[in-house]
């Protein structure tokens, strides 16, 4: 069930609120980035920033028929969400880092599937072979 959440960077600076169905999954993805972060996120069908718009980083790929852009707190360093277009993954997208979220319960985090998503292959829809590390 979708329900309205908030979230922050470490040092207040950012905050946003987004809409998610933890029931419904997140995700974990093995490309070099997301390994380096150890990304768990959950896809936003509502994302607005609340403040904080002049100390977000970007660090983007675009790689032709796709892009994304990871966006963190440039003052404490926290990674927040990802937006991008991943045609593969079902097209536009917002993702939210799960550890950012304020207001979630450790039941509604771990309520729903953990998929894992072979981005280090751009094979987004499988599993990689090995999960552990994620």
């Amino acid at each position: 069930m979708e329900k309205t959440y908030h979230g922050s960077c470490h040092c207040g600076a950012i905050r946003y609120r987004a809409t998610l169905d933890l029931a419904a999954g997140t995700g974990k993805c093995n490309c070099t980035y997301c390994s380096k972060i150890r990304n768990w996120s959950a896809r936003a069908t509502d994302f607005e920033l609340l403040d904080g718009e002049a100390l977000l980083g970007d660090y983007g790929k675009d790689w032709g028929e796709g892009n994304i852009h990871h966006r963190f707190c440039s003052r404490c360093g926290v990674n927040l969400y990802g937006h991008g277009y991943i045609a593969e993954a079902g097209g536009g997208f917002v993702s939210v880092l799960v550890n950012t979220l304020d207001d979630a319960s450790i039941d509604e985090l771990v309520s729903g599937p953990v998929r894992h998503a072979d981005g280090r292959h751009d094979n987004w829809m499988n599993p990689p072979a090995d999960t552990r590390a994620m």
